[in-house]
């Protein structure tokens, strides 16, 4: 830089914005920033974005007072040197001056997370209209995720937060897809502890539903579930009404219990990466101890509370003991994991999908519902209904790229759950 450099904080600077488009190649950043040190410019903002092989790349520089000078002489010089970079690159230029007086970031940023299966434009027209209806402005796009669900995430700034998630919910479920709001900034990224539902959440199965299956009362059960998950029924009392069927059931059932369960699709994709990212994973189920304690084992998860039944000579006595984990001890259960882990509530995550998560996600940072009944969905933060679990990270801002690239590190092969 020369002697005439600008400082960033000048408020009368000028702008440039140079963007480049045209083939991926190595060093083509390295070559423009080569070129703009010849003059006395200050980078003020830079984003670049590949598609298919091809680049686009924008560079924001500010200078103060009159054109810049440097190995040219004068902004011709600059612009010169630039056009004959994009030359040797056979890339498309365009250059545009401003001024920062009209660079001032909006108020209200915000994340806008988009998943389909498929992802249709019609979508996104739609998402794309609703935000700028309401006067906000897209100010990026990223695609998170091509499969086995599409995820783009935008940047949205000038937007009121439940406005927006309002206004984007009622587009989200005419098109089909999953949308979920945020509010950008650090906490976002702070999120340092998941816990979430087991029975429809983590697993595909209602354990109580397989123990019943082998009592041979699983219509009974199952009818009884349906009305607790529904909320029309006290979790407690549907608790008890249900194991007491299970009156005689040699103990012997749970280890055949335990290998007809079934992980959610993308289960062992979640717990892994947020593993290597520190995050701390717990599990809350209204299920069994029995059944848990060997997910525990095998997932690596951190904290787990869930109800245990009652054995005696070998057979299920149809009681449960100790202090039933229903609505609200799951709620208790989460403050309890976070102040184990020394990470504030403010920063947990809940996931679930039935109407006993709700005080859970009441007490959370973000309240997910997974593939959940309508009064859970209405309740929670956002709602995820793709059958992935491991699309809950893209809500998080994780890629699948990141996530694939991490999984390479480990002798990982792709596409392992």
């Amino acid at each position: 830089m020369t002697s005439g450099a600008v400082t960033s904080n000048n408020v009368n600077q000028r702008t440039l914005l140079i963007t480049l488009t045209g083939p991926d190649r190595p060093g083509v950043t390295s070559r423009l920033f080569s070129v703009l040190s010849g003059f006395p410019v200050v980078v003020a903002d830079v984003e670049q974005v590949v598609i298919r092989g091809r680049l686009t790349l924008g560079v924001l520089v500010a200078y103060a007072g009159g054109p810049p000078t440097g190995t040219g002489g004068t902004i011709g010089g600059l612009w010169t040197a630039v056009e004959q970079v994009a030359a040797d690159l056979d890339m498309d230029l365009e250059i545009a001056t401003g001024t920062t007086s009209k660079e001032k970031r909006r108020r209200g940023r915000l994340h806008v997370t988009v998943l389909g299966a498929p992802l249709l434009p019609a979508a996104m027209a739609g998402i794309a209209g609703r935000i700028a209806a309401s006067g906000a402005n897209i100010d990026r796009i990223e695609r998170l995720s091509s499969y086995p669900v599409t995820c783009i995430e935008l940047a949205v700034s000038g937007a009121d937060p439940q406005a927006m998630r309002a206004e984007l919910a009622a587009e989200a479920a005419a098109q089909q897809v999953d949308v979920a709001v945020q509010r950008s900034g650090l906490h976002r990224r702070a999120k340092r502890l998941i816990v979430m539902d087991v029975d429809s959440t983590l697993i595909q199965n209602e354990v109580i539903e397989l123990l019943a299956r082998h009592a041979g009362c699983l219509d009974e059960v199952a009818r009884v579930t349906d009305e607790a998950m529904r909320g029309e029924l006290d979790f407690a009392e549907s608790l008890v009404r249900r194991v007491a069927l299970l009156e005689g059931l040699s103990e012997e059932v749970f280890e055949k219990v335990v290998k007809e369960v079934v992980l959610t699709p993308g289960a062992r994709t979640l717990v892994r990466t947020l593993k290597r990212l520190d995050y701390r994973f717990a599990i809350v189920s209204g299920g069994f101890t029995q059944i848990t304690d060997s997910l525990v084992a095998d997932l690596g998860i951190d904290y787990s509370a869930a109800n245990t039944l009652e054995v005696v000579d070998g057979r299920l006595t149809g009681r449960v003991v100790g202090e039933i984990v229903d609505r609200p001890g799951k709620a208790r259960a989460l403050e309890r994991f976070a102040a184990e882990a020394g990470i504030p509530v403010s920063q947990t995550v809940a996931i679930g999908d039935g109407a006993n998560d709700l005080d859970m996600f009441a007490v959370a940072g973000l309240g997910i519902a997974f593939n959940a009944k309508p009064i859970v969905r209405q309740a929670a933060d956002t709602a995820v209904n793709v059958p992935y679990l491991d699309s809950i990270l893209y809500l998080l801002g994780i890629s699948r790229e990141e996530v694939e690239a991490a999984d390479a590190e480990d002798g990982m092969p792709p596409a392992m759950n």
